[in-house]
């Protein structure tokens, strides 16, 4: 706090920066078969937002920033790639998560458009190739089966 005659400080703005962002998915499969289901993963909740800053192992996986279950502020994660949808371009002007980031930025709007659909294939083919051949459980609340199903 200042006192009077004191200067303030101000703080400049941030020039916002395009990265990519997703959702994490609602329910995931897991376990022998497929057959259990768990919400959202270990450290993000089902529907969270992250955004994607770096691949990893062979578009197998990424870096994530986003907010964790527990605790406050942005955290950095590796995160399987089939756990993610929804990518797309968006422009970041949080500082926090542009500290994080360091440089995971795109320069051209059809560029971040064309890693989004990229990226979108990837999860769902990662998803869907996760478990084929097997069954469904019953009732079913992955990815496939929520945005797949009629709805009544």
């Amino acid at each position: 706090m200042t006192g009077p005659g004191e200067p303030v400080e101000t703080v400049e703005p941030v020039e916002p920066v395009r990265m990519l962002a997703a959702n994490v998915v609602l329910w995931r499969r897991h376990g022998e078969g497929g057959q259990g289901q768990r919400p959202g993963t270990k450290m993000f909740k089902g529907g969270s937002k992250v955004y994607v800053h770096d691949l990893v192992s062979g578009w197998e996986g990424c870096q994530v920033i986003g907010r964790p279950r527990h605790g406050r502020g942005y955290r950095s994660a590796y995160l399987a790639i089939r756990h993610l949808h929804g990518f797309r371009p968006v422009l970041v002007r949080s500082p926090a998560v542009l500290r994080i980031a360091e440089g995971s930025v795109f320069a051209d709007k059809e560029d971040a458009e064309d890693y989004a659909v990229l990226l979108e294939y990837r999860a769902w083919d990662l998803r869907s190739g996760a478990s084929r051949g097997r069954p469904h459980p019953e009732p079913c609340h992955c990815h496939e089966c929520l945005t797949l199903r009629p709805h009544r």
